[in-house]
């Protein structure tokens, strides 16, 4: 594993009316964040949210192309984001402990907190299609260009990893600056965009090169 200091870029927020950072995900131009009982749109050029959403957004958020996904309690909602109509919901994994969620062929991942999991899951049904076992709490998950990453927030600390998508092994792991933390995670271009839980914030993390 290569480990290596995370480099912060950028600090978003705190928002209006936002105390805690619960879910991030990009649509290819916005910055989605759940705060509770809303999802917010935010423009990461000039930092400030444009649209909100009134739906529960309690863990993972998560952006398909189309559609959004959004951990409400115990169920997986997706969701039109011109309207905040919801159009279909399935049960998560995790029956309320889930902590992360993502889109990647054609299927949902979700991370489990407390239980150090990751999931892939059908987003028809809910149906668990793999599980990759972690050793440390899941606060978030993340995949592009065939990399998939996780945050981690136990103890105090926070990191980034890169892990094996089969076997769970860690490939690299980015450690957060002492007294950051993170409860949210995608990556838009060349940044990924982090929760900062109860800071209200959002940062931006430089992107290591792909791997070939």
């Amino acid at each position: 594993m290569k480990r290596k200091a995370a480099e912060v870029t950028r600090e978003y927020g705190p928002f209006p009316g936002v105390e805690k950072i619960h879910g991030v995900s990009f649509d290819g131009k916005d910055v989605w964040f759940g705060a509770g009982d809303s999802l917010h749109a935010m423009d990461p050029a000039s930092g400030k949210p444009h649209r909100k959403l009134d739906v529960a957004a309690h863990a993972g958020t998560a952006y398909d192309g189309k559609h959004l996904f959004q951990i409400a309690e115990n169920r997986i909602q997706k969701i039109d984001p011109a309207s905040g109509k919801i159009l279909h919901s399935i049960p998560a994994p995790g029956n309320g402990t889930d902590s992360g969620l993502t889109w990647a062929e054609g299927t949902l991942w979700v991370g489990q907190y407390r239980d150090r999991k990751i999931h892939q899951i059908d987003p028809e049904t809910g149906k668990i299609l793999r599980t990759i076992e972690s050793n440390r709490f899941v606060t978030g998950v993340t995949w592009a260009d065939g990399e998939l990453w996780h945050a981690t927030w136990e103890n105090e600390e926070s990191s980034l990893r890169r892990v094996d998508p089969k076997s769970g092994e860690v490939l690299d792991q980015l450690d957060m600056p002492q007294g950051l933390f993170i409860s949210g995670l995608e990556i838009g271009g060349d940044s990924f965009y982090c929760g900062g839980g109860p800071s209200g914030k959002i940062r931006a993390v430089k992107r290591p090169a792909r791997k070939n």
